[in-house]
């Protein structure tokens, strides 16, 4: 979607205070994006906070002012101030207001500009200027385009650079997926910048806890259903799991990641029973659509090869309606299989 680059020029002339909201269970992505897009305009002499609706995976704590983030449900008196006293808004990595919740109360009707910058297929619309367009892999990589097509591509500093090339790498899957040649040209740009891949790389990898390499065990081990016939794996926990490896935020990321390890598998699903809800993360190869499973069956979405969804109906329940609409795209998933095998 083409957005009016003048018009954000115009926006951004003078200083403003800015208030950027990402979504709730914040990922790599929009924390990156949020911290990017931060540090970019406070250079340019803007006033900036980032407002979040929950609070962010300890694994990003190494990000440059991550620490300075507004955390909705734990400081809802500085996150109304801040709202209240910005003159320009931005939203990132989402483009429906129920993304985040109890924040977007009022905004929807406010007057006060407001610019989205999102990869999100299905935008809404929540924004005056809105830079949307899906064949990007990230919101961090859409914002140093942002950055680029506002003729500041210069201004990336380190500390922006680290910020954008930690979204791309975790909503990359560690460049497994959604890569182009236009994204590997942009993390050169972030590596000249002074980011340190490995540094990176390792914060993002390898900094699990012993907690959480017994939950993956537990996943591998116990909770992980086959189904050749469809080239679909399925990992599940109840709430029960949850109580007995006191389970919190970030403790199960990436894990549905394993099972397309596995070379015949094209899609791999991680189902999660919460108190009043049944969660649903779905990924898979090639040109294997699982947007569509989510968005038809699951009140979800996403992108082509990784997206989420949600159920009402019990665990079980929820578990069995994926399994039998597995046939219905048995099809689907031999043809993606055959063509990624070529």
């Amino acid at each position: 979607m083409d957005y009016d680059i003048k018009e954000v020029k115009s926006l951004l002339a003078s200083p403003k205070d800015v208030v950027i909201f990402s979504h709730r269970n914040p990922d790599g992505d929009a924390v990156g994006s949020s911290l990017g897009l931060l540090h970019y305009l406070r250079s340019q002499g803007h006033s900036v906070k980032i407002v979040l609706p929950s609070d962010y995976p300890d694994f990003l704590g190494y990000l440059p002012d991550v620490s300075n983030i507004i955390i909705y449900d734990d400081e809802t008196d500085e996150a109304r101030e801040a709202i209240r006293t910005a003159n320009l808004f931005f939203i990132l990595d989402f483009n429906s207001f129920d993304r985040i919740d109890k924040v977007s109360e009022g905004l929807m009707d406010d007057k006060r500009p407001r610019i989205m910058i999102d990869h999100h297929l299905y935008p809404e619309p929540v924004a005056d200027i809105m830079f949307s367009d899906p064949s990007f892999s990230s919101t961090c990589e859409m914002v140093y385009q942002f950055m680029d097509d506002l003729g500041h591509a210069g201004w990336v500093t380190e500390d922006v650079a680290t910020c954008l090339y930690t979204g791309i790498v975790t909503d990359t899957g560690g460049f497994k997926y959604a890569t182009s040649p236009r994204l590997f040209r942009i993390v050169a740009k972030l590596i000249e910048a002074g980011t340190d891949d490995y540094k990176v790389q390792d914060n993002i990898w390898n900094t699990m806890t012993e907690k959480q390499l017994r939950i993956l065990g537990h996943c591998l081990a116990n909770r992980m259903e086959l189904y050749p016939e469809y080239r679909t794996g399925l990992i599940w926990l109840t709430q029960e799991d949850y109580k007995h490896f006191d389970i919190k935020r970030g403790d199960t990321e990436g894990i549905v990641n394993y099972v397309l390890r596995m070379p015949n598998m094209m899609i791999a699903a991680f189902i999660h029973e919460q108190p009043t809800i049944v969660k649903m993360s779905l990924r898979s190869k090639g040109d294997m659509d699982v947007q569509q499973i989510c968005k038809s069956h699951f009140r979800g979405g996403g992108h082509k090869n990784a997206s989420g969804g949600a159920s009402f109906a019990p665990l079980s329940t929820t578990i069995n309606k994926f399994k039998d609409l597995l046939p219905d795209y048995a099809g689907e998933i031999e043809s993606a299989y055959l063509k990624f095998n070529q």
